[in-house]
This record gives C-alpha cells, structure tokens and sequence, in this order.
C-alpha cells in the first residue's frame, strides 16, 4: 500500500478560508467602471415568427445603452455545446433569430444604467408574432406533417452523425448510424428466455438549481479586446463559440473563469457570454447580465426527458440472456448536447453486465420545449433508471434476490467490453477492457453495511405505512478517451513555492485543491506551498474544461506529469549545486538529498538558479491526452417509507459503496458522493 503525504488527506481546500469569509469573487462581484447592466426579452410563445420588431421607444429611454434584435447581429450559425472541437451539437442557434423555439427564447437585448431601466426598455420593445403551432410530444416530432422546429437553412453538423433538421431529427441511433451498437442476437435471445419483460419509462425535466444563477460580464480592455468574465464551466470553448458567433478572432478575446457557486452541466453550454459580448461591442462599456432564478429555469438547461424502453430475459438461473434498450431523446428546442447524451444512455448501461446479447438504438428529436444540456450522470442517469427497474423486476420473476442477481451478471476486472467500442469509446481497431472493476465488492460490502436481507424480510408487513428497501448499481466514466486534453504549466518562486496555472476548471467541487495536492505529492512539499491560478485563457494552458468526469483523472495526470518534469529539473540544479553526479540525488520534504547526505532547500536552488549560477527559471509547461476512461463503479441501497393512503415517500436509508481508485481528497470525496445522492432523491 502506498504511503501518501499529501495525496489521500482531508487538506483544507485552497480557497476554504475565501469562502467561508465572503472574501471570494463571483462573477455577480465585479463592479467595473461604468458598466451597464444587460436584460433579455423573452418569448412569450414556445413558437413563433417575429414579422415586426420595434424599439424605437425603448431605445429612446433615457439611460438606455443599447437595444439589439436579429438585425443588429450577424448572422452566424453556431451551437451553444461546450464541448471539444468539433463540437458534437448542431450549429442550429443565432445570438438573436428570427424565430422563438420556446417559452423563454431570446428575441432582443437591452443594456441600461441599471437592471430598472433596462426592465422598463423591455417593456417598450413592441413585438408582433405569427404564432405557429407548437411540437411538445418528441413521439410525434418525426411524423409526416409534424411542424418543422428548425426551417432555416444554415442548420449543419460537423461531426459525422445523421442530422435531418426537416424531420426534427437531431441524431439517429438506429442500425448503420453513429451511436446504435448490437452485440449478438438479441430478439432471439429475449423469444428464448425463461421470463422475459418488455417495459416503457418517461423521465422527467430536471433543473440544476446551482446556488449561483448564470452571470456573465463583457468589456474591452484597454488593447481593444474583448473580456469576459463568466460563470462558465468551459471557459476555452466559450472563447472559441463567441468568436465565431461574433466574427471576431479568437486573439482578440479573452475569458476569465472566477469563482463559481455550482454547475452540475448547466454552466457547460454557451448561455450569455454571447449577449454581453455582443452588448459591449456595440456599447464600448462593461456589460453584465444577471439571471433571475425564474430564467435559469426556463432558459437555460434542464436534464432531457426520454422515453426509454427497456426489454430483458433471463434463464432459469437468473443469468441475463439479452439486454435492449432504446431511447427517444428529447433536446428541446435546439440540439448542443443531445446527440452525446442519447449515446451516454447506452454507454453508462450495458458494460455493466456479462451479457451476450445486448442492443441499443433510438433517437434525438426536436420539440418545443425547454433546451436540454448535460446534467451530472449525462443520460446515464435516464438509462440507469429504467434498466435498474426492469431487472428488479426481472429477478423478481424469477425469485432472485436482487443482490444476487447482480452478482451473477454483472462486468468483472480485466473482462473485453466490445460493445464500449461501438458506443465509441477506446481506440479504433482495439477492444476495450476493463482493467479495474471493484463492483461485485460494492454489492457485497453494501449488503452488509446495509443490512439488505434483515430489511428485505422484515419491512414486507405492514398496514398503512409500508416499508421497502431496494438497490441499484451504476457506472460513469472518467474523460473521453483520444478526445479529451489537459495542460498545465508549473514555475518555481523565490522561496521555494510553486504556482500552478492550468485551465482545468473549479466550480466548488474543490479541482484546484486536489489539483494542488497531487502537485505537492510529486514535489514533497505541502499543498500550502501550491499556489494555484486557474482558468484564464490567457494566462492558463488549454484544457477541456470541468465535464464528463474528467477533472481528476484528466487534468490530475496533466498536473502530475508536469510537476515530475519540474522535478528533474530541481534534481538537476541540485545536483550541479552540491557537485554530484544527478544519478545520485533524490528529492525529499522539500529538499533535494544527495548519496553523501549532504543535501540543499528548494528555497537556497531558487535563489540560486534564479540569481546566481545559469540564471534560469525553473518552469514547465506538460499536457495529457486521455487514453483511457477507467470507470468508476457504485452500488446503491435504499430504504423507503410508503404512506399507502397519501402516497408521500420518505426515504429513511441510503448508503452508496464507491468503487473510485485512490481518492486524492476524502474530504471532498465524501462531499461530491454525498451531493449526488441528495441530488438523485431529489430527481427520483
């Protein structure tokens, strides 16, 4: 077992101190000079054609700035998904469209002295719709004469998935399409089974609900460029939908990502950045926009309703025979993350199981409803949901304890996953494995701590109040492989401190803490001595941002490959500094030890290197390319409490065993583990 210093410690986060204090800086924090604040009027129709727009008179408003509609504003398509390039969602949104797709859409931009007066400047903006008929129910977004949701003609994908806007198709997973995966015969394998069930499930929309609404804040600076600060859990990829949105080169802008009160996915898509940028563009002045809580409901992201149908047959054992799943995806009114979120339902479902036969396939359609975008567990949530309940009943069926059937079925260590590969994971050409999987050991540890087969036999009689307990399992993964990218860069103070600058994005979940530590671990030093800047496009190396994932596992080897190449760079200052062979040195608490133990601080080569002998800087930049997503794996117990004459739920138990690797913080650890739970109660 190895023995951590830093690394597997309840170390105080790093911006503990600034939070608990009020001291940290939101987005909502920064008062700039002169700066305006910025308003959107919304559609009152969920669809509708703008035939006239005026704004005469709210442009006349005394303190009022700027008044922008469709015709103000190029018209660039873009798509709102703060993913990696190419992006995976539809260029199908204009800063400003003709068209309202949803109760909520954007139909003009206003900036005023204060939020009053651009309030009463809405008020003013005159708008005459053509109100047309609306599309609510994705079962019928893809029938002949079902209303088309997206009509213009810049609507286009990049990457190479089935894209058909003129059925309100935003993906196909069926047969031959990108997404659809099929292992064995399935149809022949649920016809032949012991007991076999066929089921349908409707999620439901979900929001967010961080602490912290969307705020964000554009200005030039005094070069002429563009600023933004912004609550944003992407800041590389805003940088990037902005300048195309706008026209202008990436160069000229720069995004700041301060403190952010919560994200959980709803801060990944582009949301406002767009509209301050726009406004302080044409008002030469800061710019801010603020969201009521009202409108981080209707318009921003919420989790995408499906409709999953689920078929599964066992044999006479318990042993799963085949696996179907197939999910109708509701995105709403435009595409950003639909069409990865639909493939996630299938990826985070069926690798979980020793299955032979296993399918999935469905669709992604257009309605007119709220937008969807990526929200923790991204689809894996949906399609956990649905399996989980079909094989409960499933075992039931065939008189297993759940516990026991899942450990007949499920995925073991070093087992090939070839479906993971159709799903598009791994390395073209290769099968993927699992190389780690301690799940059967949550299951069985779970049970216990539990207490699963007491409560299963003692809760069943009851009168009024009935009592029942229940379990799950789930899996998610760690970045996408051959995709996903992070860097940072590490230089060496005076003293013998570090500052470690990297994009990787902290949005409370405590990233620049573990960050820090991993960093500390590779150097000997504590984490105190980690001075940690995050987040700044120009000041931080590039990294895909704070989804999927990804941050520890990602961005943690880019930080630790880094620091190792700071190491052999101290190691060789070191050595040259006590006239030894660098073979012969090591590094430890901060100093580097030579054979003869004679040894020298990080402080005395600092000042060193920096004043006296080669006068260099102690500096690296280091980046990582995920080449694997090891999943984490959890078992899930719960304990309810049914009121059979009122139909209220109260859940009395819940415990949840975590198959997570090292854990770099337990503190944080258990905080994350602990805010997902609330959150799914909530959901279910």
């Amino acid at each position: 077992m190895t023995i951590f210093s830093e690394v597997n410690k309840g170390v105080r986060k790093v911006d503990g101190v600034s939070l608990a204090t009020g001291r940290a800086r939101f987005t909502d924090d920064f008062e700039l000079s002169g700066m305006l604040r910025g308003k959107i009027l919304r559609s009152p129709h969920a669809f509708a054609r703008i035939k006239r727009i005026r704004t005469a008179r709210a442009r006349a408003l005394p303190g009022v700035a700027a008044v922008l509609t469709y015709r103000d504003l190029p018209r660039i398509p873009i798509t709102s998904c703060c993913q990696t390039w190419p992006e995976s969602g539809p260029y199908d949104e204009f800063i400003l469209d003709r068209y309202a797709r949803y109760v909520g859409d954007k139909v003009a931009l206003v900036a005023a002295r204060d939020e009053e007066t651009a309030d009463r400047a809405l008020s003013l903006i005159e708008v005459e719709y053509e109100v047309l008929t609306p599309l609510f129910d994705p079962r019928k977004a893809m029938v002949p004469g079902a209303p088309i949701i997206h009509p213009e003609k810049e609507a286009h994908i990049i990457i190479p998935v089935i894209y058909r806007p003129e059925i309100n198709q935003v993906g196909s997973l069926q047969a031959g399409d990108s997404g659809y995966a099929s292992l064995g015969d399935v149809d022949r394998a649920l016809a032949g089974a012991e007991a076999a069930l066929h089921r349908v499930y409707h999620t439901q929309f979900a929001s967010h609900v961080p602490a912290e609404p969307h705020c964000s804040i554009g200005y030039i600076d005094e070069h002429g460029r563009l600023v933004i600060i912004s609550s944003t859990q992407a800041p590389f990829h805003v940088r990037r939908i902005v300048a195309r949105a706008l026209a202008l080169p990436i160069k000229d802008i720069r995004v700041i990502k301060p403190r952010i009160g919560g994200g959980f996915g709803g801060k990944q898509d582009v949301i406002l950045e767009q509209c301050v940028a726009a406004l302080a563009l044409k008002t030469g002045r800061p710019v801010k926009i603020r969201l009521t809580r009202r409108e981080v409901f209707t318009s921003t992201r919420v989790r995408h309703p499906v409709i999953i149908k689920v078929g599964a047959g066992v044999d006479r054992s318990g042993r799963l025979l085949g696996l179907d799943i197939n999910a109708l995806v509701d995105t709403g009114a435009y595409g950003t993350q639909g069409f990865p979120v639909a493939t996630c339902i299938g990826l985070r479902t069926l690798p979980l199981f020793n299955c032979p036969n296993l399918r999935f396939g469905g669709d992604v359609v257009y309605t007119n409803s709220p937008v969807g975008g990526a929200y923790r567990g991204y689809g894996g949530t949906q399609g956990i949901f649905a399996v989980a309940v079909t094989l409960d009943e499933l075992a039931g069926r065939v008189g297993i304890d759940p516990v026991d059937f899942y450990l007949k079925n499920i995925i073991s260590a070093d087992s090939e996953v070839p479906i993971l590969a159709q799903l598009g994971e791994g390395e073209s050409g290769n099968v993927p494995r699992i190389l780690s999987c301690e799940l059967a050991a949550c299951i069985k540890e779970g049970a216990k701590a539990f207490d699963w087969k007491k409560k299963r036999k003692r809760n069943r009689d009851r009168e009024r109040y009935r009592r029942g307990v229940g379990m799950s399992i789930m899996m998610q993964g760690s970045s996408i492989p051959f995709v996903e990218m992070a860097s940072a860069f590490i230089k060496m103070n005076d003293d013998g401190s570090f500052n470690l600058l990297m994009g990787a994005t902290e949005l409370g979940q405590g990233s620049d803490t573990v960050l820090a530590q991993i960093v500390a671990e590779e150097l000997t030093v504590k984490t105190d001595d980690i001075i940690v800047y995050s987040s700044d496009t120009d000041l931080t190396p590039y990294d895909v941002g704070a989804f999927a994932s990804s941050t520890t596992y990602l961005s943690g080897q880019a930080v630790k490959k880094t620091a190792g190449k700071v190491k052999e760079q101290i190691l060789q200052a070191g050595a040259r500094i006590l006239g030894t062979d660098p073979e012969s040195v090591r590094i430890e608490s901060g100093r580097v030890i030579g054979s003869d133990k004679k040894s020298i601080s990080f402080k005395e080569i600092a000042l060193s290197t920096l004043y006296q002998n080669e006068q260099f800087q102690i500096a690296v930049s280091a980046s990582h390319l995920c080449q694997a997503s090891p999943p984490p794996y959890a078992a899930n117990f719960a304990e309810i409490e049914v009121d059979t004459y009122t139909g209220k739920v109260r859940v009395l138990n819940y415990l949840q065993a975590i198959d997570c690797g090292t854990v770099i913080n337990p503190v944080t650890a258990r905080g994350q583990a602990l805010g997902g739970v609330v959150n799914a109660i909530s959901y279910a």
